[in-house]
């Protein structure tokens, strides 16, 4: 069968949970990967956190709907996807950073987030050994969790292919046609197939994706690196994220980092060069490990004898204000994006796969019309996301 519904462009972080979600409607679904099995692009690179402790309305609800499907998995399905419940935690070390995170507690807390500021002591209890020079304080949300991207994109793959979803590995796109406002031809190096609706899911080439139909998209892939650790006994709770841009001329050009110890024990960790690198390149560099570590080991000393086993480099598909771009384009309604995720569609893909299903079947409430309007690809892109 060449003929579908929809096609999803991308067997990653997005394109296979909406795959299950349209499936379980009844749609009838193909998904186009280039790569030989899915979430071989950046899905595998991601480290594993989850929250929706946001800063606007798109993103919070459509990671609170995420939480609920990775904390429910096991219960529902059986499939054991790593999640743990160990909450996200963002310590101030300055006045300026503990007002903002307080200012961004009260847009938070007007979504009904489960988040609250610990002082410094109550800080200390589920963090015990962190740096306390300085602390002001720390934000927490304990329904935020973490779980393994591995396990979780093959479980929504292997209960997608139960429901009938379709795939194609190791097909790269080449053209897509508009026939008519019903049928849109998709042509890979392999084969032709038609569907009446395309979701372009496509990651780091969303981009080119879009230049098939003429539609020039504002996502440009930038570089980060990760690590993790040997697994050792449970020492502390939730993910940390330390805000701050280094000061010490030995790791000046670092952003913010953060790290967390996964079900297994083991730590993963990331951090935000302030200095982005364009492009699509993988290749792990020799200055991460010795910048972040120095930070990390300050940060929490206790950190400081645990053996890295790995590390790695993988892409953020940025837009210029740090939102994704989500929804019908307005030159062909039925050509329908889910791109420029910014290094969160790990996190944001199963509630998206479940808002592109209801794009899809016209069953849009007006909780997720208001969740578009921030998605929106006709927006100014004037905003910036806070604490990304």
């Amino acid at each position: 069968m060449k003929n579908y519904d929809v096609i999803i462009i991308g067997a990653g972080s997005v394109g296979v949970p909406a795959a299950l979600s349209l499936a379980q409607k009844n749609v009838r679904v193909l998904v186009i990967d280039a790569l030989a099995s899915p979430g071989q692009g950046q899905n595998k690179k991601a480290i594993g956190g989850i929250r929706a402790t946001h800063s606007d309305k798109g993103k919070i609800f459509t990671c609170q709907r995420s939480i609920e499907i990775f904390s429910t998995w096991k219960q529902i399905y059986g499939d054991d996807i790593g999640w743990i419940q160990n909450g996200y935690s963002f310590p101030a070390y300055t006045k300026e950073d503990a007002k903002k995170l307080k200012d961004l507690m009260k847009i938070q807390k007007s979504f009904n987030l489960d988040i609250n500021w610990l002082t410094p002591e109550e800080y200390l209890e589920i963090v015990p050994g962190i740096n306390k020079k300085n602390l002001q304080g720390s934000t927490y949300s304990p329904k935020d969790g973490s779980a393994s991207p591995l396990l979780a994109i093959n479980a929504f793959y292997f209960k997608s292919l139960e429901y009938g979803a379709r795939y194609k590995f190791k097909e790269t796109v080449s053209s897509i046609t508009i026939l008519s406002d019903t049928e849109i031809k998709v042509k890979t190096n392999k084969d032709e197939y038609c569907a009446a609706k395309v979701i372009n899911a496509a990651g780091n080439y969303a981009r080119q994706i879009g230049q098939l139909i003429g539609l020039d998209f504002p996502v440009e892939p930038d570089s980060h690196e990760g690590a993790i650790t040997e697994p050792v006994e449970r020492f502390f709770g939730p993910m940390i994220v330390d805000l701050r841009p280094s000061q010490d001329p030995a790791t000046e050009d670092s952003a913010n980092f953060y790290f967390y110890q996964n079900n297994e024990g083991q730590v993963i960790f990331c951090l935000t060069p302030k200095h982005l690198i364009k492009g699509t390149a993988s290749e792990s560099t020799s200055v991460f490990l010795p910048q972040v570590a120095k930070r990390m080991v300050e940060l929490f000393p206790k950190l400081a004898n645990l053996k890295v086993r790995r590390t790695w480099r993988g892409q953020y598909p940025m837009t210029p204000d740090g939102f994704p771009i989500v929804g019908e384009t307005k030159e062909f309604p039925n050509f329908i994006n889910a791109i420029g995720m910014c290094g969160q569609g790990y996190m944001l893909g199963p509630g998206l796969g479940e808002l592109l299903t209801r794009i899809i079947t016209c069953e849009l409430t007006q909780d997720d019309i208001d969740v578009l309007k921030h998605f929106n690809l006709y927006r100014n892109f004037l905003g910036i996301e806070q604490f990304k």
